[in-house]
């Protein structure tokens, strides 16, 4: 039996050693989804921190244990909507001081430009997007963290690439124009 699976099942069982160990594997990937959600340190360090506690309440629920990250990041993304939902939020982006979430892109200016139009999507484009991009996760897992049937999100992932597509290019052509003038 693999380590990360014994130390899983032992966190199930009780162990709070394992369940740090674990949480500490995982807390770079669960501030940096906090942080795509709420868009600023002070917000997301507060999801991150909800997550943690609910993970640490709920471990015993935890049915199969090869799915601790999926779960774990599901407990994230759902913690992130709540607060967005309880605050009714519009956040916009002030501040660049974004950490390595975005990684595509060949100078920090497209990196910037990339992260201003994703933050501009819907949730549900954002959402698969940033997990299949992101986070490489398989259609198959993002349904399974999302709570939705695959198709959705094959559908959101078609309709989040087009309107990423549109905005982008938009972005782009709007400059070569200023550029020439």
């Amino acid at each position: 039996m693999p380590k990360r699976e014994r130390l899983i099942k032992q966190a199930i069982k009780g162990d709070q050693h394992a369940l740090q160990l674990l949480l500490k594997d995982e807390k770079d990937k669960l501030y940096k989804m906090a942080f795509i959600y709420m868009k600023n340190e002070h917000d997301a360090l507060e999801v991150f921190q909800q997550t943690v506690l609910e993970i640490i309440e709920s471990i015993h629920q935890l049915r199969n244990p090869s799915y601790f990250s999926t779960w774990a990041t599901r407990i994230c993304i759902n913690v992130a909507l709540k607060e967005i939902r309880k605050n009714k939020k519009i956040v916009t982006m002030e501040s660049y001081s974004i950490p390595d979430v975005i990684e595509i892109g060949s100078s920090l200016e497209e990196k910037l430009d990339l992260t201003n139009v994703l933050y501009e999507l819907d949730e549900k484009y954002k959402s698969v997007l940033v997990l299949r991009f992101y986070y490489d996760y398989t259609v198959s897992q993002i349904a399974d963290i999302l709570e939705c049937p695959e198709g959705t999100v094959k559908t959101n992932l078609h309709r989040g690439l087009a309107l990423l597509k549109t905005k982008m290019k938009g972005v782009y052509t709007d400059e070569r124009r200023n550029e020439s003038y």
